[in-house]
């Protein structure tokens, strides 16, 4: 086992909020540079810029995780990390029918850019992505299972798209065996019990990408152990 310095949520130029700096270049290029060795990019209700962040990983070196941030009916952010980049663009490709059919503003809401690896832009997605889907948590949490991934539910304690604000509790009924915490605002103990907790940054300009503080505790930076470790939870004292 070994400590790997990890940010598991990041969101590229794909995602309408974030910065058209973050090509899958940049981020992959200040990941190493900031001195990390494992990343996920998890842009809103898509996987569209996998593939090319995937084979710059691999040229870096850098442990990647295929990742989502999808938006629930009950408009819940929830992360969605999977075994392989097949796995996410084929759960992309079954949730675009069930996100709202609106067209993206750019002026108002911002870029939606697929990119290669050299930064050239070789596609532009359309639709919004920043919507919520006609699915319920419950729902998509059965689905990522069913395609090998694992839910999180995504910064359980910010905002109106975290699971405790936005629910008001943990529905413990669907056995998540982790969950994302925002650091800096505190958290109430009871829904953290028994599972793993992550922190990352959200990170939707390049700056915000985190230094090398949060460390992930497993035998290879790599999708497989990754997905172990979460399914674990947290032993009992």
């Amino acid at each position: 086992m070994a400590l790997f310095y990890s940010d598991l949520h990041i969101h590229s130029c794909l995602s309408p909020c974030g910065s058209d700096d973050m090509t899958p270049a940049n981020i992959c290029g200040m990941a190493v540079v900031k001195g990390l060795q494992m990343i996920a990019v998890t842009d809103h209700n898509t996987a569209g810029n996998l593939p090319t962040v995937s084979k710059i990983c691999e040229a870096y070196g850098l442990g990647m995780i295929p990742g989502m941030e999808i938006t629930t009916k009950e408009e819940v952010h929830l992360l969605g990390y999977f075994p392989s980049v097949d796995a996410a663009l084929e759960f992309s490709t079954f949730l675009k029918p069930h996100m709202p059919r609106q067209k993206n503003k750019p002026k108002l809401f911002g870029n939606q850019l697929i990119m290669d690896e050299d930064d050239q832009v070789i596609g532009e997605e359309d639709t919004l992505l920043i919507g919520a889907s006609d699915l319920r948590l419950s729902e998509l949490t059965v689905r990522i299972r069913e395609m090998g991934g694992v839910p999180v539910p995504a910064h359980i304690n910010r905002g109106s798209n975290g699971l405790l604000v936005n629910l008001g509790m943990m529905p413990e009924e669907l056995g998540f065996t982790a969950v994302e915490v925002w650091r800096a605002l505190p958290c109430a103990h009871t829904p953290q019990v028994g599972k793993v907790i992550l922190h990352s940054s959200d990170a939707h300009y390049l700056g915000d990408i985190l230094e090398p503080e949060i460390t992930v505790d497993l035998p290879e930076p790599t999708p497989a152990a990754f997905l172990d470790y979460l399914r674990a939870g947290v032993p009992p004292a």
